[in-house]
């Protein structure tokens, strides 16, 4: 019987080949298209969970206020971690990392730099899942200066020798590592990416008691069902204890008077699975993702799945009179209704198992596009992934049963008196109102995708477009000019005879980029208990006529004045939060260091504020204090012959080292990268939402047909009586611009909420304007109209003889 039935449907398939073609199209096309979203949720949520012990590792993290703003950082101090495992038996093991950039690598008489180090404690890798391929996990970074590294170093740095016991040199820090294991690799989807692990016990910082300084990532491994929450309670106990003192010390005042004042501090947990989607930190150890973008794009692929039944159903009942007689006399021959169910259910699955292999088949295609699209290694394995054969098939059939059940239930109820009379067969309204239910929702979805896109778009242009207060154009960037040791003065001093170059100034704090940056806890004169909390700069002479800061009153640091070295430059907003407002300069703030040392500083100059973080936050309090941060080389130029002028910069370069290559940025660049995940996610949503689109017209496009047929015999009796083709095509065509009408009715609240949710992540936004809406219900009306006419026509033109003779 289930060869009978197959047999029968192939016929079918074969016999409608246009009808059979779109069809197939628009499920192949959803199916695609929800795979390739699957596999990216899929990878987005599978972050860190590749450590055994995912589920039982938490981050140590750290949260402060006071004047000025609010402190949110992923690294704590660095007694933190033999502080815990001490005070609470619950932390079984804790571990550390600290970053330590990418150096200049030697080995022998070759230098490498192409690799990032970070130190560790000992017990890492029997945190981390990462087994060593060769070496002990358990000593292989006990003792100091010794290495892990990945196996990919190894054979770059060693080729076939045996890497164990090799030693690998950076000059800038003046020491040797001997090679104690190798690693396969950090998988890609860690939110930690080295290549080298340095034994912690070579950081003399590693050994440090302070508790009012950080830089120190720290994990805690609990034990197996334990609530974390349990320990994060205890957490303010560890505050009082130890950051407390220190605190009384460096700043004069105890906690409890510091928390009087509406400052707080405290140490709090976060589950290793949560980093890579929760994360609000400036500054981690990698880019984060974004929990709300899992969310908003696993609805689409929900909603693009419910389109393609949609449209599967849609198109299915529109070519239901053509196999009404079909249905008949099957019936009057004995078919019984199970039977004919069963026969348009296997036509349905015979029709999703083709779709289902040509969107694997697209998967396959446009998998590498999309990763570099996305910025991922996404792959469709069946060998490798096991699980993923029986999803695939286990989802087309549920595809196949959702999408075709409603017409194999609607077509197998046709009475056979009916049809076998010659009548058209003519939908009742519940089935009428059903599909034009079905095409409102289409163009629900269709409506918000393309109110998201624009939102989404004019957001990123308006960040493109907005003053900074800087000037980042033709602003280029040197990095690790350090490496030239004593001659980066030298070389600072041959940049500026250049006469392409306007200015140039030594300083690693940047406004877009990675950057140097330094808390700077400060006490107005008029209040010496009140904290103010601030950004500080190191900057030289140059820096703000080089970037093209605006000063808003006094002066720019000068070589004509000696006491420069206790002076300082405020940004508007620091001036405020301080209480001076405009009347700023002359007055005097008071700093404290670590050790409790008080040095006061006096207010020289106030720049007008310029947006030294990401546009997803709020211009905070910043003071500029005069040094020789060096590092960096910041060069204002003034050249179309860039790269003339790059090419001389590099032979300056080359002839003062030969240890280092010349490497440069472009400020805007880094500008541009700061937001290179929001433009990736706009592209993506684009690129989905005309897929969506497209798909759901297809659905319009197969009730459009339906709603001509229906209406043949009218058409005809209306040309008879004088009708003309544009007064038909309007009025097939006003029936679907109503559908569209109550789209837009209901999809312009819910994507303004979805939109203005997503536009609170940015400080500085767009308004949403009525025209956006507007565009997107001009766009839908559009699409409807050009994906009406053409059936609309075609019925408008049908000559009424043939409409009518058979009644």
């Amino acid at each position: 019987m289930l060869q009978n039935y197959i047999k029968i449907a192939w016929r079918n398939l074969v016999r409608n080949r246009a009808f059979s073609a779109i069809n197939i199209a628009g499920l192949a096309i959803g199916l695609a298209t929800c795979l390739l979203i699957s596999l990216f949720i899929l990878d987005e949520l599978s972050y860190d969970r590749f450590n055994e012990k995912a589920d039982r590792i938490v981050r140590v993290i750290f949260r402060g206020s006071s004047a000025g703003g609010k402190m949110n950082e992923a690294h704590v101090m660095p007694p933190t971690a033999q502080a815990l495992k001490a005070d609470y038996p619950e932390v079984e093991e804790a571990t550390r990392i600290r970053m330590g950039g990418a150096p200049f690598i030697t080995y022998g008489d070759k230098t490498f730099r192409d690799g990032s180090i970070a130190y560790v404690d000992s017990n890492f890798f029997q945190v981390f899942t990462l087994p060593l391929l060769q070496g002990d996990a358990k000593t292989a970074l006990i003792r100091p200066n010794t290495v892990v590294i990945t196996q990919a170093l190894a054979r770059n740095y060693f080729g076939t020798e045996n890497p164990i016991g090799k030693v690998l040199t950076i000059k800038s820090w003046n020491a040797s590592y001997q090679v104690t294991g190798v690693i396969d690799r950090v998988p890609v989807n860690s939110h930690f990416h080295f290549d080298l692990f340095v034994s912690m016990a070579s950081f003399q910082d590693a050994k440090s008691p302070s508790w009012v300084t950080s830089e120190f990532f720290t994990y805690l491994v609990l034990p197996k069902g334990y609530d974390y929450k349990k320990l994060e309670a205890k957490l303010p106990q560890v505050v009082e204890k130890y950051i407390g003192p220190q605190l009384q010390q460096s700043m004069g005042m105890s906690l409890a008077q510091f928390r009087r004042k509406g400052n707080d501090i405290g140490l709090y947990l976060q589950p290793l699975t949560d980093i890579h989607l929760r994360s609000t930190f400036a500054y981690d150890l990698s880019a984060p993702g974004n929990i709300q973008y899992v969310y908003i794009f696993g609805a689409i692929a929900l909603f693009m799945l419910l389109i393609a039944c949609i449209n599967f159903m849609n198109l299915s009942t529109a070519g239901a009179s053509k196999r009404a007689k079909e249905v008949g006399i099957r019936k009057v021959l004995g078919s019984m209704r199970q039977s004919l169910t069963n026969q348009f259910l296997i036509e349905s699955l015979l029709l999703t198992v083709i779709a289902l292999l040509l969107a694997v088949g697209l998967v396959y295609l446009t998998l590498p596009a999309f990763n570099e699209l996305a910025g991922k290694t996404l792959t469709l394995n069946f060998l490798t992934t096991g699980w993923l054969l029986p999803a695939l098939l286990f989802f087309g059939l549920l595809v196949g049963i959702l999408a075709g059940s409603y017409p194999a239930f609607f077509l197998s109820s046709f009475k056979p008196v009916s049809v076998l009379k010659g009548s058209s067969f003519k939908g009742n309204s519940k089935s009428i109102g059903v599909r034009s239910g079905l095409v409102v929702f289409q163009f629900f979805i269709s409506i918000t995708l393309m109110v998201g896109t624009t939102v989404v778009y004019r957001q990123l242009n308006y960040i493109q477009h907005k003053k900074l207060g800087y000037s980042k154009e033709q602003v280029l960037v040197l990095p690790e000019t350090w490496l030239l040791g004593k001659n980066e003065a030298l070389f600072r001093n041959l940049i500026m005879q250049n006469p392409n170059v306007v200015n140039v100034s030594t300083s690693g704090y940047l406004p877009a980029g990675p950057s140097n940056n330094n808390n700077f806890f400060v006490y107005p004169e008029t209040n010496t208990t009140q904290l103010v909390k601030t950004l500080r700069y190191d900057v030289d002479y140059n820096y703000i006529p080089t970037l093209g800061i605006k000063l808003a009153a006094g002066r720019n640091f000068s070589q004509s004045y000696g006491t420069d070295s206790t002076g300082v430059i405020l940004n508007e907003t620091a001036a405020k939060t301080l209480g001076w407002g405009d009347k700023a300069l002359g007055r005097t703030l008071t700093n404290s260091t670590n050790e409790g040392k008080k040095v006061t500083y006096r207010v020289i100059g106030v720049v007008k504020d310029f947006h030294f973080k990401s546009l997803h936050e709020a211009i905070s309090p910043l003071v500029m204090v005069l040094g020789h941060d060096a590092g960096t080389v910041i060069v204002k130029i003034k050249t179309k012959d860039i790269t003339g002028l790059l090419a001389s910069l590099k032979t300056q370069w080359n002839q003062l080292t030969t240890d280092a290559p010349f490497t440069y940025a472009f400020l805007d660049d880094r500008f541009a990268e700061t937001y290179r995940a929001e433009q990736k996610i706009g592209q993506i949503l684009g690129l989905f939402a005309g897929l969506t689109i497209f798909v759901a017209c297809l659905g319009l496009f197969g009730l459009a047909t339906f709603t001509a047929e229906q209406r043949t015999k009218e058409i005809g009796v209306r040309k008879v009586l004088g009708a003309s083709v544009a007064s038909i095509v309007s009025l097939l065509s006003i029936d679907f611009l109503k559908l569209v009408a109550i789209a837009l009715i209901i999809a312009t609240p819910v994507s303004w909420y979805v939109m203005d949710r997503w536009l609170q992540e940015f400080a500085y936004r767009i308004a949403m304007s009525w025209w956006m809406f507007g565009l997107a219900g001009l766009l839908a009306v559009a699409i409807a109209l050009l994906t009406v006419s053409s059936q609309s026509i075609k019925a408008a033109l049908l000559n009424p003889v043939q409409s009518l003779k058979s009644d």
